[in-house]
């Protein structure tokens, strides 16, 4: 029989950090107590958990800020080059803004205004 024939684990993984995920690592290591890197691994990869974070939220109030950015640039344009701002253009910049502060007030603070 040969050397590895008893063994339980036979599959192997090998992955690449940059010095400070694996300073990090060690750090996080020593914290727990684990007598090993492997232990500490293993134990974090099999009985830890994961977060998943939904950014979706943050990409439609960036979208909606990038609105106005582009209004506010269009109604400057307009000042510089013939001195006029009208109303419709404002109210709709205002619109906007509200709409933003209505979805930070019910989506990220949970905060009925």
């Amino acid at each position: 029989m040969g050397k590895g024939q008893y063994r339980l684990r036979e599959k192997q993984l090998n992955i690449r950090l940059t010095e400070y995920e694996h300073q990090l690592i060690k750090e996080r290591m020593e914290q727990t107590g684990a007598n090993s890197l492997r232990e500490f691994i293993m134990d974090a990869a099999i009985n830890g958990f994961l977060i998943k974070v939904d950014y979706s939220d943050i990409k439609e109030l960036a979208y909606e800020i990038n609105r106005i950015g582009n209004n506010i640039n269009q109604i400057a344009h307009k000042v510089n080059s013939d001195g006029a701002v009208y109303k419709p253009q404002i109210e709709e910049i205002q619109a906007d803004v509200n709409m933003i502060w209505k979805m930070l007030r019910t989506k990220f603070y949970q905060i009925p205004f």
